[in-house]
């Protein structure tokens, strides 16, 4: 049973489909050295959700957070620091965009307080963040540090202003996505470049991370 009104072969369904198909593909070739057909396929499973989105005419900030995501995604599926720091800028707008989009569509901050697994999780949260950034303080250059903290404090403001929304698929996708960002810390600054666990924890991550914004177009798109 497909999530949009007129089977298998309408266009939202298709480029769900698609989408889903991109992510998987990348899935397949993501142990292979960085090229063309790697990095077309970790930016179009994003940018197809971006695509379905204004398909559905959903509001133009989760276009706008989606189509930012796959531009970091593109910018990350290369090798250099100068394609890390231009990723984290993308994903840097993109929550911008997403606490925008949440903050509008919830019940405001209150929330938090007025029902108390909001704010517990909002707590839990706040604590792995922290304790993901003060572990990799030092092993980050001195020139990553400042653009690193500020964009632990976009995923988790995007996080808790998640919380304030009243759709539980967008709420686990925002958890999902910091999860996801925690494992590619720890597998990126914090694992011996020999370690066992860095073949598991890329897959993981990019999993987490296309079911969170899975989750979150979903979210809004059949609420």
């Amino acid at each position: 049973m497909m999530p949009f009104p007129g089977g298998i072969d309408a266009n939202p369904n298709a480029t769900l489909l698609f989408s889903i198909a991109a992510a998987a593909i990348y899935v397949l070739a993501l142990e292979l050295p960085p090229r063309l057909a790697r990095s077309a396929a970790k930016t179009l499973a994003v940018a197809l959700l971006a695509a379905l989105a204004v398909m559905q005419g959903s509001p133009p900030l989760l276009v706008a957070a989606l189509a930012l995501s796959a531009a970091g995604d593109a910018f990350l599926s290369q090798d250099g620091e100068k394609a890390f720091l231009a990723g984290l800028a993308s994903f840097l707008a993109a929550h911008v965009a997403y606490v925008a989009l949440f903050l509008n569509a919830g019940g405001g901050i209150g929330l938090l307080t007025a029902e108390s697994w909001r704010g517990a999780i909002a707590l839990a949260l706040a604590v792995f963040v922290i304790t993901m950034l003060a572990a990799r303080w030092r092993r980050v250059g001195a020139a990553l540090r400042v653009p690193v903290a500020v964009y632990a404090g976009a995923i988790l403001a995007m996080g808790v202003s998640a919380l304030t929304t009243f759709h539980p698929w967008v709420i686990a996708g925002a958890v999902l996505f910091i999860i996801s960002d925690g494992l590619l810390a720890a597998e990126r600054f914090l694992l011996a470049a020999s370690s066992p666990h860095r073949v598991w924890m890329r897959y993981a991550v990019w999993v987490l991370y296309y079911a969170a914004q899975l989750a979150i177009t979903l979210g809004f798109l059949l609420a």
